[in-house]
């Protein structure tokens, strides 16, 4: 699997991303270290423990770092989610928890894919 096949995998916009960050091997080295950002077990903790206030700053974290990456399905989601935890629970913000780990769990399953074809 190529860069470019991992970003329609994820549902991104890899154009996006290779003009913003301007190298291939800069936007893979970005890809793969979201593998070990820790804002997704975070936000699941925080929803787990009733921390909304955690809960709404990891699902930021995961809306900048995929805002950032052009990751849109998931950028799209997480901006979902951050915006209905913002006010704290609601009934929105728990229809679009699975949303995001529907979104989420793509997008790493494709990254891992990349990861294993790459030898990275």
């Amino acid at each position: 699997m190529s860069l470019k096949e991992c970003y329609v995998s994820l549902e991104g916009d890899y154009e996006d991303v290779l003009g913003r960050l301007r190298s291939e091997r800069l936007v893979q080295k970005f890809v793969l270290k979201f593998l070990n950002d820790g804002s997704y077990d975070l936000l699941c903790r925080s929803l787990e423990s009733g921390d909304y206030g955690e809960a709404f700053r990891a699902a930021h974290t995961i809306k900048g770092v995929c805002q950032n990456l052009s990751f849109t399905k998931l950028y799209a989601s997480s901006n979902q989610l951050t915006e209905a935890l913002r006010s704290g629970w609601s009934q929105k913000a728990a229809g679009l928890v699975e949303q995001v780990k529907q979104d989420y769990e793509q997008t790493v399953a494709a990254i891992r894919e990349l990861q294993k074809e790459t030898g990275a």
